[in-house]
């Protein structure tokens, strides 16, 4: 597996599913498409999304 950053290329927003689906061996639209899902869920997936997004780094 590799570490936990979020590419330069593939991504859609801020790249955070890409990164996470990178890390994991999936695809970027599997992540995006289960993270869209939760967020009917309540709970705080926007928030935790913002902060992957300042607290991971990008690839260099």
């Amino acid at each position: 597996m590799s570490s936990l950053a979020r590419p330069r290329h593939n991504r859609v927003i801020a790249g955070v599913c890409a990164g996470l689906a990178k890390r994991f061996g999936m695809t970027p639209w599997t992540v995006r498409i289960l993270f869209l899902l939760s967020c009917l869920l309540p709970g705080p997936q926007f928030l935790i999304y913002l902060a992957l997004w300042l607290l991971l780094p990008q690839e260099p």
